[in-house]
């Protein structure tokens, strides 16, 4: 039996006139709660697009606040938000796309101390982040709690992203170990165009969608990556490693680890 009101049925209506969702795909859209971690580049249209979607509950995890050199790409604030916590601006904007989400916030970094403690609570997990240190981290936690969650990363003109589900092959089974503090250059380094935010985020919301309604394939044993340059797509299979140090037969990884991160990482890490 489903209670949506004239209002939510109007508001959802072109997702329930869509065959492979209807009323019951929008209502487990409804009953679903999905994390952010981070409400930056990729965080922020993932977080506005879900929450147009009808996703239920949307907990947003951010310890930073807004500054001005954001504006380029993190749509989810604006001029008006600088130096506010990304979390709460976030919330704020989430709340007036659709007031019937629950926004939970938690103004912190994700760290091995509180990550699966945070990420419990939740069915899906998305990375909206920025650096490998936290990527490996969510990546950990997620395999370790049986959680699903969808990669996300993008830099200069490029981006790649894929989902993972319990039993489909982890981050590391493609990256077995973060690269060393400073050898690869962050967004605040190298730079990125504002807009490859939008597009690999949006594809993140895409994938956490499917997940919750069961439409179509996810990108599970698949790594997408495109360049905006000459927008070329492409698609790479990947498989589980029984080799692989968190999810394979014999884990050498058995508890959360902070790694180092570069120096401009941390000191936005601690702002």
């Amino acid at each position: 039996m489903f209670d949506f009101t004239e209002e939510e049925l109007n508001r959802y209506s072109r997702h329930i006139l869509l065959q492979d969702v209807g009323v019951e795909g929008q209502e487990k859209i409804r009953n679903a709660k999905v994390l952010i971690v981070g409400a930056g580049g990729l965080g922020a249209p993932v977080g506005m697009y879900l929450a147009a979607a009808g996703i239920g509950t949307i907990g947003i995890v951010d310890g930073d606040v807004v500054d001005v050199s954001n504006l380029q790409r993190q749509i989810i604030h604006t001029t008006a938000d600088v130096d506010r916590w990304k979390a709460e601006s976030a919330k704020e904007t989430i709340q007036a796309i659709n007031p019937h989400v629950n926004v939970k916030t938690y103004k912190e970094f994700l760290e091995a101390s509180n990550a699966l403690d945070i990420i419990k609570e939740y069915d899906f997990v998305v990375d909206g982040t920025d650096n490998f240190p936290v990527k490996f981290l969510i990546n950990d936690a997620c395999v370790m709690a049986g959680k699903p969650f969808s990669h996300g990363g993008i830099l200069r003109f490029e981006g790649q992203t894929f989902t993972h589900v319990p039993g489909s092959a982890c981050y590391r089974c493609m990256f077995k170990t973060p690269p060393p503090a400073g050898a690869v250059p962050t967004c605040s380094q190298a730079g990125v165009l504002g807009a490859i935010a939008g597009m690999l985020g949006t594809i993140q919301a895409a994938e956490t969608l499917k997940y919750f309604t069961g439409v179509g394939e996810l990108l599970t044993n698949k790594l997408l990556t495109f360049d905006a340059k000459t927008m070329n797509f492409r698609k790479f299979n990947v498989k589980k490693t029984g080799a692989c140090p968190i999810c394979g037969s014999h884990p050498t990884v058995t508890s959360l680890i902070d790694y180092e991160q570069a120096t401009c990482d941390l000191a936005s890490h601690k702002k």
